[in-house]
């Protein structure tokens, strides 16, 4: 008994065997793919809804949406007046994949409400977002509550959101209640942290003192 129970202590483990054995292992490569091969034969296309309330600024300045769209990311565009709606193609010339992504954000944050030449940014910059959310998903407020807390956002004659655009360097759009942001990751995060603070009542001289230190290390740090 002491000879077999000796014997199944020598037995080496699994474990052990297994890394005693080479096993050559090549690591994948994967070349560059061409830009021939990353275009699509499948054409591309974009809706975007239009809202009453936008017609005619997209009237006045649709040279100003089409130029860019059609010359510098390739794609083809048109309204069509049946559905209401900004359809957006691509075409043989489109070049990047991502440019009609790009001309939709471009026309989404122009029906937010945000003014033509700060929309355009999204065209040029690759790290510029769009963000939207309503004053309900912070805190619950209705009737004066919530009339007050929209006034506490703009403040007395836009100062209050002026202020917030410059120290983050973002765009806001404030429609009833619901809020648009544009700008940097980083630079949203602060703005929209600075809004929910007003939106659950604190002071704004309370919140500009945050904001601006917290944009002085995000802008020490970068």
């Amino acid at each position: 008994m002491a000879d077999a129970s000796s014997n199944t202590q020598k037995r080496p483990r699994p474990e052990e065997m297994e890394l005693d054995e080479e096993v050559s292992v090549k690591k994948p490569s994967f070349p560059p793919i061409s830009k021939d091969k990353l275009k699509s034969d499948q054409t591309g296309m974009r809706k975007v809804p239009i809202p009453p309330h936008r017609y005619t600024p997209l009237k006045e300045s649709w040279m100003k949406l089409y130029t860019p769209i059609v010359e510098q990311l390739k794609l083809q565009i048109r309204f069509n007046v049946k559905t209401r709606n900004v359809e957006l193609k691509t075409s043989p010339e489109t070049t990047d994949v991502g440019s009609i992504q790009k001309a939709a954000d471009f026309v989404r944050a122009f029906t937010l409400g945000f003014d033509i030449d700060d929309s355009l940014a999204l065209v040029r910059l690759d790290d510029l977002f769009l963000e939207t959310f309503e004053i309900s998903d912070v805190k619950t407020l209705k009737g004066d509550h919530l009339a007050r807390a929209i006034g506490r956002i703009a403040g007395k004659g836009g100062r209050t959101k002026y202020t917030i655009e410059n120290v983050t360097k973002t765009r806001i759009v404030l429609a009833d209640s619901k809020i648009h942001i544009l700008g940097s990751f980083q630079n949203m995060r602060i703005a929209r942290t600075a809004i929910c603070n007003l939106i659950l009542g604190s002071p704004p001289a309370k919140v500009y003192g945050k904001m601006r230190t917290v944009a002085n290390r995000m802008s020490e740090r970068f």
